[in-house]
């Protein structure tokens, strides 16, 4: 039983890391000499790197508000799980924790999904999707798969 705890809480930390760099780290959408990413837009030219804040347009108001939450909601479960953990009855479920990593795992998928449908072409076509939007598609099924885990885990009689 310690070992299923033990993987269980290795998986959400490594969620937990995975969110936080998919939405802190500047490769989103990059080609050529650009990249751009939830919070600037930035530039190579002349041998400098320049950067601009994010456009101030709703969607990616909207895709960095659902990014935060998804992170504050895996971090929330992550203290309601270490607090269950210990303060849970014999033989309960870790509901409150489940739900609030499946929820996390929602804001994670909408976020990635508006980006997707919304995400910024420079009109020459050579703009891909970065490593950092990536990762946020990888957290998606892994907390979600990480808060069904919590469903069906019961503290050992």
């Amino acid at each position: 039983m310690l070992l299923i705890l033990l993987g269980v809480l290795l998986l959400h930390l490594i969620i937990l890391i995975l969110l936080i760099v998919s939405t802190a780290a500047s490769a989103w959408s990059v080609g050529g000499d650009r990249s751009t990413d939830l919070w600037y837009s930035c530039m190579t030219t002349n041998g400098g790197y320049h950067c601009k804040p994010a456009s101030s347009d709703d969607w990616i108001q909207a895709v960095q508000a659902l990014m935060i939450l998804s992170l504050l909601f895996c971090f929330f479960s992550l203290i309601a799980f270490v607090f269950q953990l210990f303060k849970l009855v014999k033989g309960g479920r870790f509901f409150f924790t489940a739900i609030f990593q499946i929820l996390a795992s929602v804001f994670v998928m909408c976020a990635a999904i508006i980006y997707t449908v919304m995400s910024p072409d420079d009109g020459t076509g050579s703009t891909q999707f970065g490593y950092a939007y990536v990762l946020a598609w990888v957290a998606f099924p892994l907390c979600l798969i990480s808060g069904l885990i919590y469903i069906v885990l019961r503290k050992k009689e």
